[in-house]
């Protein structure tokens, strides 16, 4: 990986069977050229959108492989590698080390709530248990309960590998702050900012943001991906028409547990089954009308 990273990143889901038993290996290859030539920035397989935490440990590590391989180097693959296991996410993070994924994501540790000193520690241990690869945290309060502070990122920023952080906390200031800290710790020019949440993109950018880390992207990756060329090129009003055009279609990502609807959505384009693994359960036929609304709306 060389520079640093920026722009629309598709946040990807995993196809499966129509009984959603298994990988549809074919509609991840499909889903993945697709994906590139509409010209997304890049590809995280295996997160939150990923159903990672239904995926058997052989299932998870075929997604990145397969991710990997099809896209060839067109555009960065940031692996989610994260657990509430420091030792299987050292082994993810291992994993997709060895077979050329461009960085890791690693979510903080869900369910045990750990400390900040225990979660510095947790992503300590995973950058010493690696070589080469750079990792990016991912903070999401609302699924992993605890909160990876900005001061608590401070500590880790000697080194080099940790590269980014993927912010869903919905707090805009928290980007401006981090920026500070960045520039006071030398990592302004090779530490990127993502936002995790696609309703707040634009307004992450102008906080000092450099990307969005995208659930719409699975389903708009044009969209997304011309929404954030337009912020870097300088045009910030043709950035917020398209944000404007986007947001009943995010609203519409939520409307149901995700992967849900995003899955139904790219369904109906016949990119792969809907199916999602329980305790994840399909939309209903209200939340699949609203979907159909914010497709048509585009």
């Amino acid at each position: 990986m060389t520079g640093k990273l920026h722009g629309a990143f598709t946040a990807m889901v995993t196809p499966f069977s129509e009984d959603g038993k298994t990988l549809d290996e074919k509609a991840l290859a499909g889903f993945i050229e697709w994906q590139i030539s509409e010209g997304i920035n890049g590809l995280v397989p295996c997160g939150t959108t990923g159903e990672s935490p239904t995926l058997s440990p052989d299932e998870h590590d075929r997604v990145v492989a397969v991710t990997v391989e099809v896209a060839a180097g067109r555009v960065p693959v940031v692996a989610g590698t994260g657990s509430n296991s420091t030792a299987e996410a050292v082994a993810r993070t291992r994993h997709a080390e060895t077979n050329g994924a461009d960085a890791a994501m690693l979510v903080t540790p869900y369910y045990n709530k750990p400390s900040q000193e225990g979660m510095i520690q947790h992503f300590e241990a995973v950058l010493d248990a690696t070589e080469k690869i750079p990792i990016i945290i991912y903070n999401i309060p609302g699924r992993s309960i605890v909160d990876f502070q900005n001061e608590s990122l401070r500590r880790l920023l000697h080194h080099p590998r940790l590269v980014g952080i993927k912010d869903a906390t919905q707090d805009l200031v928290r980007p401006a702050l981090l920026r500070q800290i960045l520039a006071e710790e030398g990592r302004a020019d090779d530490f990127s900012q993502f936002s995790g949440e696609d309703p707040t993109a634009v307004a992450f950018l102008a906080q000092g943001g450099h990307g969005c880390i995208s659930v719409s992207a699975n389903v708009a990756p044009a969209f997304c991906a011309e929404q954030q060329e337009k912020w870097r090129r300088g045009d910030i009003s043709g950035a917020q028409s398209l944000d404007a055009r986007l947001q009943p279609l995010h609203g519409a990502m939520f409307c149901s547990p995700s992967p849900g609807p995003a899955k139904y959505a790219l369904s109906l384009g016949g990119r792969m089954t809907a199916a999602v693994r329980l305790p994840v359960s399909p939309p209903g036929e209200a939340e699949r009308e609203r979907i159909r609304a914010a497709l048509s709306s585009l």
